[in-house]
């Protein structure tokens, strides 16, 4: 029996040793649904603090609760920054970031120098499977060579796939095992061990026919979010020239029973994938003679959100006789989305930076973040202050970035001298409340 075929049998019988590297965001869910459809999981991570909480049965994301860490460790889950152990699992699924540089190109160093961690412990009768976000040809020109320089063949010592991740976290509609999960190999026999791999523990997985498709399939389900946000922030910015109320157009738009899709304004994006993934794809187009201006555009108006906030911020302060410089302005919510602790990419941390910039005394307050993380681009001293009406009366103005359910709107409204609501979070207006 061949290398490959041997390791499909261990997979489909779950006795295959699981390792996943970077145990993050998407890394972490991950190992806890393979450790829960039977498997054996070695976590690999470089930061040492991630394996001794996780060890001890401790979570370090909001939204995935101790328990669920516990039971994985009971099942024989392990985490370790010890990376000579790769040799000894049969799978290694790469979970780690895929940023922008400074001057908004593709950042590979983390997909790079994990690899070359792996590379002396790699043997036949593994499979290798990346689910970092990039583009086009990463697979085939970054991972393969290294794979193929250790003397191994692909598709026959080694199964090389890439798969990219979908996790969507803090939303209760889907889990890991039922969002539907795209499969690429490098050949046809690397393909049916990632279908075997997935097969086991996700509903439904959708083989397509190389690891190129499967790189472009991730990049155009973010490309399409980009996009359509940077249409109705573009919408919003019209709309409130014209007095018109965006929120109600969307509705009346959705009543639509085909060909329009409801998306909603916001501060800016955020998170991992969205504000980045699309300018992997534009990167890659450029060394094809490809100028992607629909995608840059659409970038360029989700970018400029924050100064739009920062805008209304001033207009409210004025409406009142008050200047930006002097002022204190509290910002609610520092997370990217509602209800999860997620701060990468937060627009709410560039709408901080250009309100302290023009003079603003600034603090925030959200519930899930107390202190303000350690961010590439940012580095702010602050510590999430109580929410309670001396706080927010206190507040020259209010700015709503994070649209968090732990926070008493209603408290809010009557408390704050002037609201700037990034979210749509009050529909029906007032003196106090400015839609942004």
């Amino acid at each position: 029996m061949c290398h490959l075929e041997a390791l499909k049998h261990k997979i489909t019988g779950h006795s295959a040793l699981i390792g996943i590297v970077g145990l993050g965001y998407v890394g972490l869910p991950l190992t806890i649904r393979f450790s829960e459809a039977g498997f054996k999981v070695l976590g690999l991570d470089i930061d040492p603090a991630k394996p001794s909480q996780l060890n001890a049965g401790r979570s370090y994301i909001r939204h995935i609760p101790d328990d669920r860490i516990a039971r994985a460790v009971a099942g024989g889950f392990e985490a370790t920054t010890d990376f000579t152990r790769a040799g000894a699992v049969d799978v290694l699924i790469l979970c780690v970031p895929t940023p922008l540089d400074d001057a908004r190109q593709p950042d590979l160093s983390f997909v790079i120098a994990t690899m070359e961690s792996l590379l002396p412990h790699l043997r036949a009768g593994q499979a290798v499977v990346l689910e970092s976000t990039s583009y086009p040809g990463t697979t085939e020109e970054e991972l393969r060579p290294r794979i193929e320089s250790r003397g191994l063949e692909i598709g026959r010592d080694v199964a090389l796939v890439y798969s990219p991740e979908r996790e969507d976290p803090g939303n209760p509609d889907f889990s890991t095992r039922t969002i539907p999960k795209v499969v690429g190999g490098s050949t046809p026999t690397c393909r049916a061990v990632g279908e075997a791999l997935y097969g086991e523990v996700i509903d439904r997985v959708v083989p397509v026919s190389s690891t190129r498709v499967a790189e472009m399939t991730k990049l155009l389900e973010n490309i399409h979010r980009a996009v359509n946000i940077g249409l109705v922030n573009e919408m919003k910015v019209v709309a409130d020239k014209m007095g018109i109320d965006i929120y109600e157009v969307i509705d009346a738009a959705a009543t639509k029973p085909f060909g329009f899709v409801p998306y909603y304004p916001g501060p800016g994006l955020g998170g991992h994938c969205i504000p980045i993934d699309p300018f992997y794809l534009t990167w890659k187009a450029r060394q094809y003679g490809v100028d992607t201006r629909f995608i840059e555009l659409a970038g360029e108006v989700n970018r400029a959100m924050p100064a739009y906030v920062v805008g209304k911020v001033e207009q409210a302060l004025a409406a009142r006789g008050r200047a930006l410089a002097g002022s204190k302005v509290l910002v609610l919510g520092i997370a990217y989305k509602k209800n999860i602790d997620d701060t990468r990419e937060s627009p709410a941390a560039e709408i901080l930076q250009q309100l302290q910039d023009a003079g603003a005394d600034i603090a925030y307050c959200d519930p899930l973040v107390p202190q303000f993380p350690k961010m590439r681009h940012y580095a702010f001293a602050l510590d999430s202050v109580p929410y309670d009406a001396d706080t927010l009366a206190g507040c020259d103005c209010v700015v709503i970035a994070t649209n968090h359910d732990a926070f008493d709107y209603a408290l809010l409204r009557r408390s704050a001298r002037a609201i700037v609501d990034a979210r749509g979070v009050f529909r029906q207006g007032g003196d106090n409340i400015f839609p942004a």
